[in-house]
């Protein structure tokens, strides 16, 4: 599976962008779990950085100007869509979970962002980031929801997005606290909400009103039922 990331299909299925449009609101999202917990970073680096958007918004941030930022992704489409000369960020075609990697930094942050539902052995790779900086931060898509279900839509998303697992916010936290992760934050985000200027559509605008209507009663109760959220988690 991991051949779609490598020889550009991936790359194509997102309509050659990798989801860079997306990269503005998933970085103040990042912003805010870490300036809420009071983490100073001096190097934070995102694996399956994509196309590096993240990191470049996040190294304009007033807060983190004394911190550098390294992107790791095995996508060589991924790496060359990465700027070549942004303030204080750094991008590699590789592994990041190799033993080079390990042996050239130690990291304040881990972003792990949209990633680990693509991975074959999600739980071995979440368990090897556990090791690799003090602290992570995981946004993990909450594609298992009452709609998704009747709809029967995870036969799509593997093939358009390419998510080999799916999760509900429960089955989200347990597979970082079975993978030895310790849980210090989290929150839910609304990309239906967030990037629908980037993703407008009829479609989205009707399922939003449900979505809209019930958060301002629980938030939970409206991703269990109608989707469009994800969750982001802090982990030491």
């Amino acid at each position: 599976m991991s051949l779609i990331y490598e020889t550009g299909k991936y790359l194509e299925a997102t309509g050659n962008t990798w989801h860079s449009e997306d990269s503005p609101w998933k970085a103040t999202q990042i912003l805010s779990v870490i300036t809420d917990n009071n983490i100073i970073p001096k190097k934070i680096v995102e694996v399956g950085c994509g196309a590096g958007q993240i990191l470049v918004e996040l190294s304009k941030q007033k807060y983190l100007k004394d911190c550098q930022f390294y992107g790791y992704d095995i996508s060589p489409q991924a790496i060359e869509l990465c700027p070549k000369n942004s303030r204080n960020c750094y991008f590699k075609q590789q592994n990041f979970l190799s033993e080079e990697s390990e042996k050239n930094h130690k990291f304040d942050v881990l972003l792990i962002i949209d990633v680990f539902e693509h991975v074959l052995d999600y739980m071995g790779f979440v368990e090897q980031c556990r090791s690799r900086a003090r602290y992570k931060i995981f946004h993990i898509p909450l594609d298992i929801h009452v709609s998704s279900v009747a709809r029967n839509s995870f036969f799509n998303t593997r093939h358009s997005v390419g998510h080999l697992h799916y999760f509900n916010a429960d089955t989200a936290l347990a597979t970082l606290k079975d993978t030895g992760h310790e849980i210090l934050d989290y929150c839910y985000t609304s990309g239906s909400f967030g990037v629908f200027s980037q993703h407008p559509s009829i479609k989205t605008a009707i399922a939003n009103v449900p979505r809209w209507l019930f958060s301002k009663f629980s938030i939970p109760l409206s991703a269990r039922i109608f989707g469009g959220y994800s969750l982001l988690v802090l982990t030491k």
